[in-house]
């Protein structure tokens, strides 16, 4: 997978890669789709979610450009719990948000049984709003396609820090970079995407 999907379509950072490699992905998709767990492409779960394709996760864990060494990221939308499992492994503390909380738990099994769950802490709830914590963070990533940016995150972010999240319509999406510059806010393009629903006052599906 690292080598024919992701380093082939020009994932580059090799702790990146390394850190894709090391993550079982077959641990966090359905028993029924074990057999297709390293395919590059999207795995519905439960709950009407998605597990995003082995190659978005690894452009949207890349798009963060963490700092070696400890960092702090906040992931709202935690689905199947891999890619808080992919950052964890990059090294990174991560704090991720899920709405439905017979998901959360099912994440919470499937990191501990990689041995990832002491650098992830689970929060059931709306996380565009944030999270009731004193933390700034190295980079935010939201999971799910939304109408808007969720304004309540961007002061939650360390001085060059990035949010990366898929913005529009459903089936007309964009993965999208955002950093505070010296001229505000600067927003760059990562090509497009297809995400489910955001929930919440910044999706389209409401609260």
């Amino acid at each position: 997978m690292v080598a024919e999907q992701l380093a082939a379509q020009g994932i580059r950072c090799p702790r990146v890669l390394a850190a894709m490699g090391e993550v079982p992905r077959h641990l966090f998709v359905p028993q029924w789709l074990i057999a297709q767990a390293y395919d590059d492409t999207a795995l519905g779960i439960d709950c009407g979610q998605t597990i995003s394709q082995p190659y978005i996760v690894a452009r949207m864990t890349e798009a963060l450009e963490l700092p070696t060494g400890e960092s702090l990221v906040l992931e709202v939308g935690t689905g199947s719990g891999y890619q808080a499992a992919v950052l964890a492994a990059l090294g990174a503390r991560v704090v991720t948000v899920e709405w439905i909380p017979a998901l959360a738990e099912r994440a919470r099994a499937a990191l501990a049984s990689v041995g990832l769950l002491d650098r992830v802490r689970i929060v059931i709830g709306d996380g565009t709003a944030g999270v009731d914590d004193d933390g700034a963070y190295h980079g935010i990533l939201v999971t799910a396609g939304g109408a808007q940016i969720p304004r309540a995150l961007l002061p939650r972010l360390r001085a060059g820090a990035a949010l990366v999240l898929p913005l529009g319509e459903p089936g007309h999406q964009e993965l999208v970079r955002l950093r505070h510059g010296a001229q505000g806010l600067v927003e760059e393009s990562l090509g497009g995407c297809r995400f489910v629903p955001l929930r919440g006052p910044c999706g389209w599906e409401g609260e």
